[in-house]
């Protein structure tokens, strides 16, 4: 009985170690989302900058049901963060929010984006030209509505962010296109 439970949780242990590492494969860059944020599995360790700590921190991934997620968010939030949704250009909150502060996922609070990267784009959409730390914030591919584009995701929980292009300002050349409905601001003092 003994070798049957042993054997069984080798098998199950494979399969984790296989799906993590299918999950885990770089597509776009070095980024990826982890296993567990997106895929619904068990909670992994992270490793992300919180800027309360002003450092690197080890953190949980946040995983909950499809119901969990609708009773946490707002039906909007809900359509952005998991269901890659996009809202209309020009309507969300933050577009011109110009107040000093860290913008936050809004479904499970991760850091990621400083008051200081943001800019008016011009596109009506929350516009940054890097994230607080390339840790925080996950990217791949999206072939989605026949073009070829750069999704960005929470490392944390997997919830949709937006896109990232390549023709932002210097220095990075990147424009971090995010959604208002999957950001939740929090001022700061200078």
């Amino acid at each position: 009985m003994e070798k049957l439970m042993t054997m069984t949780i080798g098998r199950r242990e494979f399969l984790r170690g296989a799906a993590l590492l299918v999950g885990g494969v770089a597509i776009s860059g070095d980024l990826t989302v982890p296993a567990g944020a997106a895929d619904g599995s068990a909670p992994a360790q992270i490793r992300v900058y919180s800027t309360e700590k002003a450092n690197y921190v080890m953190t949980q991934t946040v995983v909950k049901t499809k119901e969990e997620w609708k009773k946490a968010l707002t039906p909007e939030q809900y359509h952005v963060l998991r269901e890659k949704g996009t809202e209309r250009a020009f309507s969300g909150k933050y577009d011109k929010n110009h107040e000093h502060g860290i913008y936050r996922c809004a479904a499970c609070g991760l850091d990621l984006y400083r008051s200081e990267d943001k800019y008016d784009s011009g596109t009506g959409w929350p516009s940054f030209t890097a994230p607080i730390a390339p840790e925080n914030v996950s990217t791949r591919p999206d072939n989605s509505f026949f073009s070829q584009r750069t999704e960005v995701v929470c490392p944390r929980c997997g919830g949709h962010l937006g896109h990232v292009f390549d023709d932002g300002p210097n220095p990075t050349r990147k424009r971090y296109c995010m959604n208002s409905a999957a950001l939740q601001f929090v001022a700061t003092t200078k």
